[in-house]
This record gives structure tokens, C-alpha cells and sequence, in this order.
């Protein structure tokens, strides 16, 4: 069983920075893929960024070059840094970790799943 607690989401304004953290447990970290999703009121889950055990980098389009997403197998920790926000990020952001074959960019790749942490981008 993996267990995967989200934290860093909060109240932030429009053009400001969040940095949110998911500290994974239960197996080894190092050799799996970590994922970001959303989710706003309303809308679907949506891919945000992935990185692969080795390193590979992946983002959606709405956050590329505004937020990176990084890993510290030592702490068995992924981040999000978030940089110049903007209202349509406000959601519940999930972490996801992946051991199987499956795109990076599909929730149903994701083995394990967080409880979310909420951002909200004002105005």
C-alpha cells in the first residue's frame, strides 16, 4: 500500500508562487513515476506535469514554462513549483504515483492517488 499526502496549497494572488509537496510512503519511491492532476469545480481531472523514476519531464501546455516539477528520491518527496499564477490554476491539486506501462498524461496510468490540496489564484 502506498500512501501519498499532499500539502503547500493555499490562497495565493494572481502572478504570486506556491510551491506544493507530496511525501510518498509504503514502497520504494525511487523506482516509480510521480504525476500532478487537477481539478477545478465543474471540470474533469486534468493533467499538469509528470516526472518518470529516471528523470524524464512531462507538462501540460496551460503550465508550461510557469511551473516545474521536481523529486528528491533521498526524501521519497515530489514538488510543483508554481510561478506566476493564474486565476484558471485554482483547483484541487492530486499527486499520483505510476509503476505500470501507460502515458504519463492519463489519470488511469496512476497506481495511487492523494487526497488533494486546494489552490485558489485571486484576482
Amino acid at each position: 500500500q502506498v500512501q501519498l499526502v499532499e500539502s503547500g496549497g493555499g490562497l495565493v494572488q494572481a502572478g504570486g508562487s506556491l510551491r506544493l509537496s507530496c511525501a510518498a510512503s509504503g514502497r520504494t519511491f525511487n523506482s516509480a513515476g510521480m504525476g500532478w492532476f487537477r481539478q477545478a469545480p465543474g471540470k474533469e481531472r486534468e493533467f499538469v506535469a509528470a516526472i518518470s523514476a529516471g528523470g524524464n519531464i512531462y507538462y501540460s501546455d496551460s503550465v508550461k514554462g510557469r511551473f516545474t516539477i521536481s523529486r528528491d528520491n533521498a526524501k521519497y518527496t515530489v514538488y510543483l513549483q508554481m510561478n506566476n499564477m493564474k486565476r484558471e490554476d485554482t483547483a484541487v491539486y492530486y499527486c499520483a504515483t505510476k509503476d505500470r506501462p501507460g502515458t504519463y498524461f492519463s489519470s488511469s496510468s496512476y497506481n495511487y492517488w492523494g487526497q488533494g490540496t486546494q489552490v485558489t489564484v485571486s484576482s
